[in-house]
């Protein structure tokens, strides 16, 4: 079974040896628990929400894999852009995999909170929303449990360290699993 992890540096494991990036420390978590997958890096450091959506045909080109981690918004939010737009362009990726039949793990991110409650409101609300439209499962915050400790962080306080890294891959497995169960019913 092959997963895409469709993301940004939080997925392509910015400033990391590769074997610490988040897909393949999962790859490796879920062998260990008996799970015949290929995790597929597919992690663009700096990528925003209209970066993956314009490089996720090209991704599907080839082998269509049997799940998608859509782990897409952080540098979207970072930079201010209007959360609407994430939100269209996130839904128009949902939407792709949707009508090709590719189950969806959809995984959170939170605005960072100087930008006011109301960007904060607009931002964090737009995955639960795109859940709930696209009937797809929802890790609420893909940072969980890592974002602002200083022990599973790199020196700019943004991205995960190895620690924090194997801290993600912990906190998201049992979503995972059930999306390589989900994949499976759907003949993946």
């Amino acid at each position: 079974m092959t997963i895409l992890a469709l993301g940004d540096s939080l997925t392509a494991g910015y400033d990391l040896p590769p074997d610490d990036a988040f897909p393949v420390r999962l790859e490796k978590t879920l062998r260990t628990r008996g799970h015949d997958v290929r995790l597929v890096n597919a992690g663009v450091s700096g990528d925003t929400t209209a970066g993956g959506l314009a490089r996720l045909e090209w991704l599907l080109s080839g082998e269509t894999p049997d799940a998608v981690i859509v782990e897409l918004g952080a540098n979207d939010a970072l930079r201010g852009l209007p959360p609407a737009k994430a939100e269209e362009n996130l839904a128009a990726i949902l939407k792709i995999l949707q009508d090709r039949g590719i189950p969806v793990l959809l995984a959170g991110m939170m605005a960072p909170r100087n930008l006011g409650p109301e960007y904060v409101a607009a931002f964090d609300g737009l995955y639960p929303r795109l859940a709930e439209r696209f009937d797809v499962p929802l890790y609420p915050f893909f940072l969980e449990g890592v974002a602002l400790q200083d022990r599973y962080l790199l020196s700019d306080g943004l991205h995960p360290n190895a620690d924090g890294v194997q801290v993600i891959v912990d906190n998201i497995l049992p979503h995972v699993e059930a999306l390589i169960e989900r994949a499976r019913r759907a003949g993946g």
